[in-house]
């Protein structure tokens, strides 16, 4: 038995148009600032990346438009500058919002509470994974390991930290960004939209005040497993189970450089969330 053409999800229409060319004076911005980027290496075709996030940074995301002009500047096919925009997750290939939130949903921070933000946000917003809010304000997805495990679970809005979120933190932070409140990283420069970030990204210069001073430091567990790999010895450390009484220390204040954001969770994470508990409920077997 054979099938359709229709069946296969094969179109025989009409082939697709070439993009349409950006207006004149985009056009010659948009060279402007290429010319400065392709001048910084030595083969032209190693700054098709930073052109992808220049491009990205005019209209949120990557167009034919936009690949069209990197091929054009490049000297190379719209073939090739699709294969590298369609590999690399930083680059979007439809409309999104001005804050991109990154829910960590990789194995650490999955276990600590990452799976039930990523859930709940969902719901709160009304979206799904890779979804834009109907105000164009807040785009959805869940993310890979950004290298923060010590500060689990984590959520980046444009590539910015949000450390030791819960979903109650979590969904206070994208209703501040939807209604314009002022909000601040736990680590990392000040934030800024989408579009702001990619032109960063391609290599121009933050002006903003105090965005290149600003910068994160290593968690506290990091730390100490570079001492450890060092050979130096750690002091020993009693960790109480679960449901026993509350510690005798005093609690820990963060030095300067364990800034905490006004939306970080307390450090419990996840455990201080009755409603999402980390770890399991039940004993094995049960």
């Amino acid at each position: 038995m054979t099938t359709s053409s229709s069946e296969r999800g094969v179109s025989l229409g009409m082939p697709e148009l070439p993009a349409p060319a950006y207006p004149d004076d985009v056009r010659a911005r948009l060279e402007t600032d290429a010319r400065e980027v392709i001048a910084r290496y030595p083969d032209s075709r190693s700054a098709l990346l930073p052109l992808l996030h220049l491009v990205q940074a005019e209209e949120g995301h990557v167009t034919r438009t936009g690949m069209r002009f990197c091929a054009d500047m490049l000297g190379l096919t719209t073939a090739e500058v699709t294969a590298v925009a369609t590999f690399y997750t930083m680059y979007r290939r439809r409309p999104s919002g001005d804050y991109q939130v990154g829910v960590c949903t990789n194995t650490l921070c999955a276990v600590m509470g990452g799976d039930a933000i990523f859930e709940e946000l969902q719901e709160h917003l009304g979206v799904g994974n890779g979804e834009t809010t109907d105000d164009g304000k807040v785009t959805l997805e869940h993310i890979e390991c950004n290298a923060a495990c010590d500060f689990a679970p984590v959520v980046m809005v444009n590539w910015e930290f949000f450390d030791n979120q819960t979903p109650a933190s979590a969904k206070r932070l994208v209703d501040d960004l939807r209604a314009g409140r002022p909000v601040t990283p736990t680590r990392g420069a000040p934030l800024c939209t989408f579009k702001e970030t990619a032109r960063v990204l391609a290599g121009f210069p933050d002006d903003r005040d105090g965005a290149v001073e600003s910068g994160g430091s290593a968690g506290p567990a990091s730390l100490v497993g570079l001492k450890l790999a060092k050979g130096e010895s750690a002091p020993a450390r009693v960790v109480h189970p679960r449901g026993e009484a509350a510690r005798t220390e005093a609690p820990h204040e963060p030095s300067p450089t364990e800034h905490l954001s006004s939306h970080d969770a307390p450090q419990d994470t996840s455990a201080s969330d009755p409603a999402h508990p980390a770890g399991p409920a039940a004993e094995e077997g049960e």
